[in-house]
């Protein structure tokens, strides 16, 4: 469990070690604790809290990833390329979903759970460094963000109950 614990912490605290990439992870820290004090009910407005995070995160990582790879002649779609691509335009889509429907104040069909992602902020944050390829994706690092997100989620809803109506 401590070499979980060590990737973990590698994870959280590896943007704050590059400052172009504190422009992308504090907004999300500050996106999860909003997200964390407001109601647990699916509404438009925690969709618009979602999307926006999730936007965020998925523009911030297609931004640093293009600006990692401006000047190379070609691109080679290795399998780890492919995942970073791959999540980063789902987050996109989802993100766009999201605050579209929190917007336009309807959700598609079977899509109403976009109301209800209180906690994507935390996947978002936590994958960040393995996005902005500071990281390297890694069963070990899955494992590590699977682990610890009933404990934070616990401490947070149980922490932070106080603050929410």
């Amino acid at each position: 469990m401590n070499e979980y614990w060590s990737i973990f912490c590698k994870l959280i605290v590896t943007p704050f070690h590059h400052i172009e990439l504190i422009w992308g992870i504090v907004p999300l820290y500050f996106g999860w604790l909003l997200n964390e004090i407001t109601s647990k009910k699916a509404s438009f407005h925690t969709a618009i809290q979602t999307g926006f995070g999730l936007l965020w995160a998925g523009l911030h990582w297609a931004y640093h990833w293009r600006h990692q790879q401006f000047g190379t002649p070609k691109i080679s779609l290795n399998a780890l390329l492919a995942v970073n691509l791959a999540v980063t335009i789902l987050v996109i889509a989802i993100g766009a979903v999201a605050l579209i429907s929190g917007i336009m104040r309807k959700f598609p069909p079977y899509l109403s759970f976009l109301g209800h992602s209180r906690f994507s902020n935390y996947f978002m944050i936590t994958i960040f460094p393995i996005q902005t390829n500071d990281l390297t994706w890694s069963w070990d690092r899955l494992t590590a963000i699977a682990i610890f997100a009933m404990p934070i989620w616990l401490v947070l809803h149980f922490g932070l109950m106080p603050l929410r109506k």
